[in-house]
């Protein structure tokens, strides 16, 4: 296959992806307890997963303590993931909750950082960035546990449709040779 038929080719798939994800954003965002739900349930797999894999790494450790300790992490994760599979919506709270204090934390680091770079051109989206993040958070923890019906499927969705948007416009340019330092 020549490298004209596979660059189509990949831009068509580039493109595809792009659609599918800008949709699941949009439908993310028209519906965010569902997306909320969504999000509880995969995580709740990938906690089970990595509860299992606690678990399962706990008999290749080497001393009673370490064996414990790592059969101790395996419940927690197992115990939360069986949590979040059977009560989705309780999930989402906590998700929420989660994302809220994140959300916080990362606004405080960025008022830092832009208190350190302050002299420095564009420093200036430090800022927006931090207060921006604060006030989002003050947002979902102000209001929760009301907040749980929207605040993780809407955020959920603004990634996918971003990414969407980046996916489908990216291919839209003239395929140029990368220019490689």
């Amino acid at each position: 296959m020549n490298s004209a038929v596979a660059s189509t080719r990949s831009r068509g798939w580039s493109i595809f992806l792009g659609i599918l994800l800008f949709l699941a954003g949009v439908l993310s965002i028209a519906a965010p307890l569902f997306a909320g739900i969504a999000a509880s349930i995969f995580f709740g797999w990938l906690i089970l997963l990595a509860g299992i894999a606690h678990l399962v790494y706990a008999w290749s450790e080497r001393g009673a303590g370490a064996v414990a300790w790592q059969i101790l992490i395996g419940i927690v994760y197992v115990a939360a993931a069986v949590y979040m599979l059977f009560e989705p919506v309780a999930g989402v709270a906590a998700l929420t909750l989660v994302l809220g204090f994140y959300i916080a934390l990362e606004g405080i680091f960025e008022l830092a950082v832009f208190s350190l770079v302050r002299r420095l051109k564009r420093s200036i989206w430090f800022l927006v960035d931090g207060v921006i993040s604060l006030v989002l958070a003050a947002l979902i923890l102000g209001h929760w546990p009301s907040s749980s019906y929207w605040a993780v499927g809407t955020l959920v969705g603004i990634s996918l449709l971003f990414s969407g948007i980046a996916r489908i416009s990216f291919p839209m340019r003239p395929a140029v040779a990368p220019v490689l330092p």
